[in-house]
């Protein structure tokens, strides 16, 4: 949903990040053998962000699933009817289409050499406590970063609360709104 990811992107950049959105990283013929998809167009990765001073790279995966039941453990493990979260359960993808994107962003000068890559997922809603627990757990133990509910309420309440002027940036307008009374 590009209007959830404008505001995960919007709420990176307030932390120092460079975002870009709907990122496509081109594999070349050999790289889409290696993840068994050989016929498969250019691999878009929801944001991809970076911070300069730290030389860390994010790469973001957006699923706000406001009006369903959200996002659960056993869907993010993998172990779902649906795979929405194929770079999270599939090494070798995840892997391939990491390297080429770190390949693709040190020689277009965008980034600098050896970035720090850690994958992420920006969720809106998570369907229950229950699996909030085992995906933060699935995801220390792989080194992924979880940005829900509570993370994005955090950072749009401050949005809202920020004294330095007026923003003309549709989540801080909004954010404004909702916190006036």
């Amino acid at each position: 949903m590009d209007s959830f990811e404008a505001i995960v992107g919007l709420l990176l950049q307030k932390e120092g990040y460079w975002v870009r959105r709907s990122v496509k990283v081109n594999l070349t013929p050999k790289e889409k053998k290696k993840i068994r998809r050989h016929s498969s167009p250019r691999w878009e990765l929801d944001l991809v962000a970076y911070k300069a001073k730290s030389n860390e790279l994010l790469v973001v995966e957006c699923k706000s699933l406001l009006d369903s039941r959200g996002v659960t453990a056993q869907g993010v493990s993998g172990k779902g009817r649906k795979n929405l979260y194929k770079l999270f359960n599939d090494s070798v993808l995840r892997k391939t289409v990491l390297n080429r994107l770190v390949k693709e962003l040190v020689e277009s000068d965008s980034c600098a050499s050896f970035p720090s890559v850690t994958l992420c997922l920006a969720a809106g809603k998570i369907a229950r406590e229950a699996d909030r627990e085992n995906i933060k757990k699935l995801f220390e133990r792989n080194g992924w970063r979880l940005f829900d509910d509570s993370w994005l309420s955090k950072r749009l309440k401050s949005l809202g609360e920020r004294k330095s002027g007026y923003e003309n940036e549709v989540a801080s307008v909004v954010a404004k709104l909702l916190l006036r009374e």
